[in-house]
């Protein structure tokens, strides 16, 4: 099935980034028209540093460096221009707060002040205890991300003005774009550093598909991907390392037309040697990919054909 796209685009802004006078905390670029069912997201490639936030980091530019998922923002912008895809970019950068978390995520001997109506929290989740959940205490190889504990006024702000907008927008892009094709797909899009150096049958691959292991999309959409890379010669892994965090269990319903997946690039195939900079493979891998995104937004399409007129509220 070919789509037509749209080049009548809109951006439009969300949130807030508590400490960065104003500063939005996501960008939405959409057409009215939503030429295919997807929604690219792309929630750890933000670059706003409040000076307040990289004061209170031990290391700043080291720990930024390893929690971004650098430029892979850019390389999501070329593939929804090349395909008409929705995207949704956050500008609030992981350090501050992780939108692949859930928002009571919290190691929460890092937090301070905790109000006293309030005895007892959730117990962190597997991501937490080892200091990566919502906001990231420790990161592999560096240590402790942080000079001090943050206070818990200032969480429930970054939770306020970053986590809380974010998801709700995506969860309405998706409703939208369901109830006009019947099915909708977020891609949820992230870069990890090489896999090579581990260990196992995964370890050359250059992108990793995830679906929490078949609980979020059609298993049609994940062979069509996979074929799509195959064809394109590039080495792919389902689920492991990476099988999708809290943006797919929130916004994945696919029995009720939602489907997600969560894909992992490898960062060497379209940064410089130094992993900071655009290198010379990020044309050939956005192309890579808008071909991906394409196939995939045909197979959302037959997926919704006949599905009727789903309910209006976001899931």
């Amino acid at each position: 099935m070919e789509l037509a796209v749209s080049s009548a685009d809109s951006l439009s802004f969300g949130g807030e980034i508590p400490g960065a006078a104003g500063a939005p905390a996501f960008a939405i670029h959409a057409s009215a028209a939503s030429p295919i069912p997807v929604l690219i997201a792309v929630p750890h490639a933000g670059r706003i540093y409040p000076p307040a936030l990289t004061s209170a980091m031990r290391e700043p530019q080291r720990a930024a460096l390893r929690l971004e998922d650098r430029l892979v923002d850019e390389l999501g912008s070329a593939v929804a221009a090349q395909t008409g895809a929705a995207l949704v970019v956050a500008h609030a950068p992981r350090a501050m707060l992780d939108l692949n978390r859930a928002a009571d995520d919290v190691d929460w001997e890092m937090i301070a002040g905790r109000p006293a109506m309030r005895t007892t929290h959730p117990p962190p989740g597997r991501r937490a205890r080892s200091g990566l959940g919502l906001i990231p205490r420790r990161v592999p190889g560096l240590g402790e991300v942080w000079r001090g504990r943050l206070d818990h006024a200032e969480l429930e702000a970054r939770i306020a003005g970053i986590h809380a907008p974010y998801h709700a927008r995506v969860a309405a892009e998706l409703a939208g774009l369901r109830n006009r094709w019947g099915a909708a797909l977020l891609l949820d899009l992230h870069s990890m550093p090489p896999l090579g150096e581990r260990a196992g049958a995964n370890a050359a691959a250059e992108f990793v598909v995830g679906d929490r292991f078949g609980a979020t999309s059609d298993g049609g959409l994940v062979a069509t991907a996979f074929a799509c890379f195959a064809e394109a010669g590039a080495r792919a892994a389902h689920n492991r390392p990476y099988a999708g965090g809290y943006a797919l269990d929130r916004h994945a319903a696919p029995r009720r037309g939602l489907h997600a997946l969560q894909l992992e690039v490898d960062r060497r195939s379209y940064l410089d040697a130094s992993l900071r900079e655009r290198g010379p493979g990020f044309a050939a891998t956005a192309d890579l990919l808008a071909t991906l995104v394409r196939r995939l937004a045909a197979e959302v399409a037959l997926l919704g054909n006949g599905a009727g007129v789903w309910p209006m509220a976001a899931e």
